[in-house]
């Protein structure tokens, strides 16, 4: 099929950001820069960048450490983030949110806190060819340290999870089923609902919930859900690096140990045995990232001035003008569920042309995406290949954006054409 981009060029342009791009320093600074890159990390409007400043500049103390008024100051922020972030992710019990450095921590602390007391031999851990390595390889390695047995949830044609397999693998003896609600690979968005509906009709088994996708590009209302475990990063949500969480339910959390001792975490120290703090800071040893939680929080006040509803219908609408456009390229094969069954992710491959290539090529357009294995090699694995390249949209994407993206890729695609010299 010749290449038609000349055609399909500017289609995309009517579609606006739904976030100004001027609310972002960075891309303020840089007007001809297509960051399509936010699955990987988000971009920080300024009003994230001023409370994190504001809280270094007004209120910078150690949290919960000391009887003076400056202290009372910094321990209220990093009450008030909490709170901020619990009702934003639809969590009515702010305590049952523990402040983690990330998915990856949070994924971690489950599987040590919840799975090393209540995993034992002979027992079933199901996972899925969807997930990243955070929520595959702690639940493989408390398999291992154990004797459970690690179960892989196989996947459709498109690339989600196959939903018949899981209900096969599910048994009493089904002890944690450890799953993505959108996978950051394919962006395949997971039918939470019918999933809790089927462990809870087959197993006991705790669902702990990958939300790192999720959280910043769906409305998420964890009391409604019915899982038992929600993990997210805030640097995937316009936070900062270095801060997200685990929402659990009361009756979870209290089954856990803590996995991580020290500081606030403890109530008394006897000199053979001691006592831990109540929730949420039993699971939070050490200082607290005081300063950014409250960047997060700001980061989701931010998104909540957006509206989540909104945040997901851009998303859709500039995945259909990629669509539609990239229709017109020959030798491009779209990786996952079509746009209205998806987050703002487009994973794809295009003929011959390595994905780091196509990544560097782009980049000389000033179009930002990511290549290789998504920390999805399981899923790779699947699907016969090393790599895939992938471009991200969120609030701040815009038409322009996917213009740019086509357009480079149409480049790309003539440069490594076999008669292009």
């Amino acid at each position: 099929m010749s290449l038609h981009h000349t055609d399909t060029i500017g289609l995309s342009t009517a579609l606006a950001p739904l976030a100004p791009r001027d609310d972002f320093p960075l891309l303020a600074a840089r007007p001809s820069l297509h960051y399509l890159d936010s699955a990987a990390t988000s971009q920080k409007p300024q009003t994230v960048l001023d409370a994190m400043t504001g809280f270094y500049t007004n209120a910078n103390a150690n949290p919960h450490r000391g009887a003076y008024a400056l202290a009372a100051v910094a321990t209220d922020a990093y009450h008030d983030a909490r709170a901020t972030v619990a009702r934003f992710l639809g969590a009515a019990d702010t305590d049952t949110l523990v402040f983690t450095r990330g998915t990856t921590e949070a994924i971690n602390l489950v599987a040590n806190a919840w799975g090393r007391t209540h995993v034992t031999e002979g027992d079933e851990i199901i996972v899925t060819a969807l997930e990243h390595h955070a929520n595959f390889v702690p639940w493989q390695q408390l398999a291992k340290a154990t004797g459970a047995v690690f179960r892989i949830v196989e996947l459709t044609g498109d690339q989600r999870i196959d939903l018949d397999h899981l209900a096969s693998l599910l048994t009493p003896r089904t002890r944690v089923v450890a799953i993505t609600h959108v996978s950051n690979a394919v962006g395949a968005i997971t039918p939470v609902a019918e999933v809790v509906r089927l462990v809870r009709e087959k197993s006991p088994a705790i669902i702990v919930l990958d939300g790192a996708q999720g959280a910043p590009h769906l409305p998420v209302e964890f009391d409604v859900l019915g899982v038992d475990f929600y993990a997210f990063s805030g640097h995937k949500m316009l936070g900062p690096m270095g801060i997200g969480g685990v929402i659990g339910t009361r009756a979870r959390w209290l089954e856990c140990q803590p996995w991580q001792f020290g500081g606030d975490m403890i109530e008394w120290v006897h000199d053979q045995d001691s006592t831990w703090n109540v929730l949420p800071h039993r699971f939070e040893a050490g200082t607290p990232n005081a300063a950014d939680a409250v960047g997060l929080a700001a980061a989701v006040t931010y998104l909540e001035s957006l509206d989540m509803a909104k945040v997901r219908a851009h998303e859709i609408a500039l995945l259909e003008s990629a669509h539609a456009q990239l229709e017109s390229l020959s030798g491009l094969r779209v990786f996952g569920p079509p746009p209205a069954e998806r987050s703002g992710v487009l994973s794809f491959t295009l003929d011959d042309v390595h994905p780091h290539d196509l990544a560097t090529i782009l980049d000389q357009h000033g179009v930002c995406i990511r290549a290789g294995h998504h920390c999805a090699q399981p899923l790779m694995r699947r699907l016969g290949l090393s790599a895939t390249a992938r471009a991200s949209f969120f609030v701040y994407s815009d038409g322009s954006d996917v213009d740019a993206l086509v357009h480079a890729l149409a480049e790309a695609q003539r440069l490594f054409a076999p008669d292009a010299g």
